[in-house]
């Protein structure tokens, strides 16, 4: 097979994943060792998540042909010099009054749990002594309110809303303000203007942590994220498979762009616990988050198992932090949120 073909077959394998996030690759032309590509990213415009694009297509391409050193965006330009008076578009990040501290806790892809960590992780921080608060900031599917049984609609006191308390954390999400079923059908300037509402719009008080679930991918709810209010962290959901091992680089790389450190990789659905006899089968390919966390040099949080309580904590409103405490997914969840806790 001509190198050309191995190329075109390493793009092959590799574009139904980057089309899932609105992104595509074009082999332009091989010149000597390099290899010219032309890239969609699913974030037009952001340089961030360009990059990120860039170094996964790269690595596609030399696991398929070692001979290749490098691949270059064919449609890149040299960088412009900074005008006199150019300002940092991040530089304007302002704290929010009486929050201490701010950990997002995201994904590279859907469908790995975020949500249900977030809640738990929240949870944790609190029996860890912390007073915390929890920002649901996935516009597009805001679950926290039904993770927490939360019905209630929060007030406000004639300028700012009152996040809602349960379990002893402060919830915010868009989830309160939506009906049952209906889609968010918005474009980037509404939801980043929704998200600066419910960081600025908010009575969160004094708070030690406020965990934010941010949306899966590296889009605008992501950036608007960082480029409001500075973060003292990012912790980087994954499940052991190889799909969504692939979408942890991505999403480590737009955080180290920004210039938000990655507190650490968890590991959720890590193994499976039986209910007879508790003995953990890995369902997945155990210890691709602690590898991952290693390659990319980012410390690795822990595992979380595959188990039916914790779902069904979730899906009953009653986390598995709050429903059994001293139980072994708890225990789990404690121990990653006392190694956070260390990092603030």
């Amino acid at each position: 097979m001509s190198l050309e073909s191995k190329v075109k077959t390493a793009l092959d394998e590799i574009r139904p994943i980057l089309q899932q996030d609105g992104g595509d690759v074009e082999l332009v032309a091989i010149e000597g060792k390099t290899v010219l590509v032309r890239m969609q990213g699913a974030c037009s415009g952001c340089p961030s998540a360009k990059l990120t694009l860039k170094d996964v297509i790269e690595d596609k391409i030399k696991e398929a042909c070692p001979e290749i050193e490098s691949v270059q965006d064919a449609d890149a330009e040299p960088e412009p010099q900074e005008a006199p008076g150019h300002s940092d578009p991040f530089e304007g990040r302002k704290p929010i009054p009486g929050v201490k501290s701010i950990i997002a806790v995201a994904s590279g892809k859907g469908g790995v749990g975020k949500s249900t960590v977030a809640v738990n992780l929240a949870l944790a921080l609190k029996k860890a002594g912390k007073t915390v608060g929890l920002l649901d900031a996935d516009i597009y599917g805001p679950s926290i309110p039904s993770m927490l049984a939360i019905e209630d609609k929060p007030e406000t006191d004639g300028e700012k809303l009152n996040p809602i308390k349960k379990h002893g954390i402060y919830v915010m999400s868009m989830g309160f303000f939506l009906e049952t079923d209906t889609p968010v059908i918005w474009r980037g300037p509404m939801i980043m203007k929704a998200l600066e509402q419910l960081i600025r719009d908010v009575n969160w008080g004094v708070l030690d942590c406020l965990v934010v679930d941010l949306p899966p991918g590296t889009g605008d709810a992501q950036l608007t994220l960082v480029q409001t209010v500075p973060l003292n962290g990012a912790v980087i959901v994954t499940t052991p498979s190889d799909v969504a091992l692939i979408d942890v680089r991505r999403a480590i790389g737009m955080f180290s762009q920004v210039g938000v450190p990655v507190t650490g990789v968890i590991e959720n659905m890590s193994y499976f616990v039986c209910p007879h006899c508790n003995e953990e089968t890995d369902v997945f390919s155990r210890g691709g988050g602690k590898k991952i966390a290693a390659e990319m040099k980012v410390g690795f949080l822990g595992e979380i198992p595959l188990d039916q309580a914790i779902g069904k904590g979730t899906d009953q409103g009653n986390p598995i932090v709050v429903a059994d405490p001293d139980g072994a997914q708890a225990r789990a969840f404690l121990s990653i949120a006392d190694k956070i806790s260390s990092t603030l």
